[in-house]
């Protein structure tokens, strides 16, 4: 039983430090930077203060030499400039933005032939971002119709017992199933207790890239059925090997494929494998018949959301840093979510009438749109993958309950607090739902 115990420790960590590990590494010298009102938060045409310091071993170093760069988010900057922190710390005139959005101060600091970095960002009215990227008017249909053919495919479930990944009170399975056509398939880890009963479900959905998954056991022991997806067809249990390959070759940009056509882009079948996850977990019978939620951070974060406005089974959606929100941003002149199609590099490749058009059928902003659960969000202004520009312009259209956690300071990382703050959420919901359903 200690092996297990070992192995349940290993799979949390694997689940709630996954999101973490681009959290910046602590560094001998710090830079800090912070704007000067303690949210964060301006009114357009309010002018924003920052202030710079440079630290180590907590005391300010002195004199300093700084380069700083001051603009609009992900947008050429405004201000450069370098000077000298005499006594280790700076007041900057950061500016303003006459319209909604956010201004970002970046420093670095040399010391001893190394450069360190810091930013902030300030948000003016962030609430009345709103999205650049069109509706198509044929959204919806398109839609309906692919659920529609989604149906049509059995869903051939096929599912092995991990035992050495079991514990007292929860089976562990490796499961396949399969997705929007003949062959086309969907694995996961699921996660159920064992004891006789009914339970909620959640489906938690990942982040970009390809890799192993180890399930979400801590909350199956709490007497909720968690499903743990991979999105690319291939199983989650191989060697980390495989996936380094599959990274670099077969799956390598998989974000950017068939983007000129909307019914054979990447993407469609993620999403349509999002709610085959779910028509598996509404189809087993230990499930409750009624309590299902949705989580995931970054991709997984855009998952959440677009899963949520595309099946109505789903009633808790909770959302990390999403991405895949309102990508035109940057062809109207500020930032746009990841993965960056139009702009730098990319612009070039993609600034096509029909790609710009295909955006539009898989774009977060408009799955947001027509999201009618109650949701929990939460990220941070230093975001650099996935601006809070894009992420503001896709929250701010929610009609349904909302509650955002902001952890200001954060980049594309999360604080434990936050991954405690969501999961807290999250179970109290389901399993409130369950209490109320186990009295009917």
């Amino acid at each position: 039983m200690k092996k297990r115990s070992l192995l349940l420790t290993l799979a949390a960590l694997c689940l709630y430090l996954a999101p973490l590990l681009a959290q910046p590494v602590e560094r001998f010298v710090k830079v800090l930077v912070a704007p000067d009102h303690t949210d964060w938060t301006y009114r357009t045409g309010e002018k924003a203060k920052f202030t710079v310091s440079v630290l180590q071993n907590g005391n300010p170093v002195k004199n300093a030499v700084v380069k700083y760069e001051i603009g609009p988010e992900k947008m050429p900057a405004t201000t450069k400039e370098t000077k000298t922190l005499t006594n280790g710390s700076l007041i900057l005139d950061g500016g303003t933005l006459k319209t909604p959005g956010f201004l970002r101060c970046v420093a670095v600091a040399e010391v001893d032939g190394i450069e360190y970095r810091g930013l902030a960002t300030a948000g003016f009215e962030p609430e009345k971002i709103q999205p650049t990227v069109a509706d198509p008017a044929d959204f919806d249909q398109f839609w309906t119709k692919a659920k529609a053919d989604l149906a049509k495919v059995p869903m051939d479930v096929r599912m092995t017992l991990l035992p050495e990944r079991s514990t007292e009170s929860v089976n562990v399975y490796h499961v396949s199933i399969q997705n929007h056509q003949p062959g086309s398939r969907i694995y996961g880890i699921l996660s159920m207790p064992k004891k006789e009963g009914k339970y909620p479900a959640l489906l938690h959905v990942p982040g970009a890239g390809v890799r192993p998954y180890f399930g979400d056991i801590a909350n199956a022991e709490k007497g909720i059925i968690t499903l743990q997806i991979g999105i690319h067809g291939v199983p989650v249990t191989m060697d980390a090997g495989v996936y380094n390959d599959l990274r670099a070759a077969g799956l390598d940009q998989y974000w950017n494929y068939n983007l000129d056509d909307k019914d054979r882009f990447y993407y469609k079948k993620v999403y349509l494998g999002c709610v085959r996850a779910n028509d598996f977990l509404v189809s087993l019978p230990q499930y409750d018949g009624s309590n299902l939620a949705v989580t995931g951070g970054s991709q997984g974060g855009a998952l959440s959301i677009v899963t949520a406005g595309l099946d109505e089974r789903v009633k808790w959606l909770g959302a990390f840093y999403p991405a895949l929100s309102d990508v035109t941003g940057y062809l109207n002149g500020r930032a746009g979510g990841w993965p960056h199609y139009f702009t730098g590099n990319n612009l070039a490749f993609n600034n096509k009438k029909e790609k710009i058009e295909t955006a539009g059928y898989y774009d977060v902003v408009n799955f947001a749109k027509r999201v009618k659960v109650p949701g929990n969000y939460s990220w941070g202004f230093n975001d650099e993958t996935c601006p809070p520009t894009s992420m503001y312009a896709s929250y701010n259209v929610i009609k349904a309950p909302k509650e955002l956690y902001l952890a200001l300071d954060t980049g594309h990382w999360t604080y434990p607090e936050q991954r405690d703050k969501m999961n807290e959420w999250l179970v109290s919901r389901l399993n409130a739902k369950k209490q109320a359903t186990s009295v009917k």
